[in-house]
C-alpha cells in the first residue's frame, strides 16, 4: 500500500487561523533577515539564505517553534544533488518527485525547473516550509510543501525520492534507510546527494557523479567532494 501526497500538502491541509497567523510570521521573518543570494555553482537558483546579521539565535531564544535552522544553509548533498539534476534531467522530467527532509527546497526546486510533472516536499520543520514557499516563489515554480515525518509510514506515491543529505546522524540515518527500503520495495527510484558522511549506507549505493560543492557552515568558496547515488 502506498500513501496519498495528494492531502494533507500545504494546498490542501486546511491550517487554522492559528497556524496560519504562524506561518505569516515565519514567512515575514525569513524575507526581512536572510538575504536572497544565488546558489554557488547552478545558475538559475537563487535562495533565502542565513548570514550574520539574520537574528537566528535571537529568533530562536523567543520562539518554541525554531530548531536547528538546517533550511537556512546550504549542504553539500542538496548542492550536489540540484546540480545533478540540472546535468540529466531526464532522471526526475515527467515524473512525480518527492524532495525528502528538503530543507530550503534547494532539490525540490531543481526538479521542477528541469520538468518534473509533480513536485513534493517534506520536511518536519515549519520554518524549513516557509523558506521552502518563499524559495519556490522567487524561482517561479511549484512545490507542493508540508511539515511531516513521511519516514514513520509506507511509500508515498511518487515515482522518485530525493535525498539530500540525511545521514549525518546515526538513528536519523537507521530510519531514513528503512524507509528507502520500503520505497524502494515499491518501485520508486531513489537518488542520493551526500558529502560522504559517517552514515551514508556506502554498502546500498551506486556511484553515479561527484562534484566538488561548498558544505553547511563553510565558507562557500571552500569545496568538498559530494556524490550522487542510486540507492539500491
Amino acid at each position: 500500500m502506498r500513501t496519498s501526497l495528494k492531502h494533507g500538502y500545504r494546498e490542501t491541509s486546511g491550517f487554522s487561523s492559528a497556524d496560519a497567523k504562524s506561518d505569516d510570521r515565519i514567512r515575514q521573518f525569513i524575507a526581512a533577515n536572510l538575504p536572497v543570494l544565488p546558489v554557488p555553482g547552478i545558475a538559475g537558483i537563487r535562495l533565502h539564505r542565513a548570514g550574520p546579521q539574520s537574528g537566528l539565535r535571537r529568533l530562536a531564544e523567543r520562539d518554541p517553534q525554531f530548531g536547528s535552522p538546517y533550511w537556512a544553509h546550504y549542504w553539500g548533498g542538496g548542492l550536489v544533488l540540484a546540480r545533478y539534476l540540472f546535468d540529466r534531467p531526464e532522471s526526475v522530467a515527467g515524473r512525480r518527485v518527492l524532495d525528502l527532509g528538503a530543507g530550503s527546497g534547494i532539490v525540490g526546486i531543481a526538479a521542477a525547473k528541469v520538468g518534473a510533472a509533480e513536485v513534493y516536499a517534506a520536511d518536519i520543520d515549519p520554518y524549513a516550509i516557509a523558506a521552502i514557499e518563499l524559495n519556490t516563489a522567487l524561482n517561479g515554480v511549484t512545490v507542493n510543501a508540508t511539515v511531516a515525518d513521511l519516514t514513520q509510514g509506507e511509500p508515498p506515491e511518487v515515482d522518485a525520492i530525493c535525498v539530500g543529505d540525511l545521514f549525518y546522524e546515526a538513528t536519523l540515518a537507521e530510519k531514513v534507510t528503512a524507509f528507502l527500503d520500503r520505497c524502494l520495495a515499491q518501485g520508486i527510484a531513489i537518488l542520493i546527494g551526500d558529502p560522504w558522511r559517517a552514515h551514508l549506507p556506502k554498502s546500498r549505493l551506486r556511484l553515479l557523479a561527484e562534484y566538488a560543492v561548498p558544505d553547511f557552515g563553510e565558507d562557500t568558496t571552500r569545496t568538498r567532494p559530494a556524490g550522487v547515488f542510486a540507492f539500491a
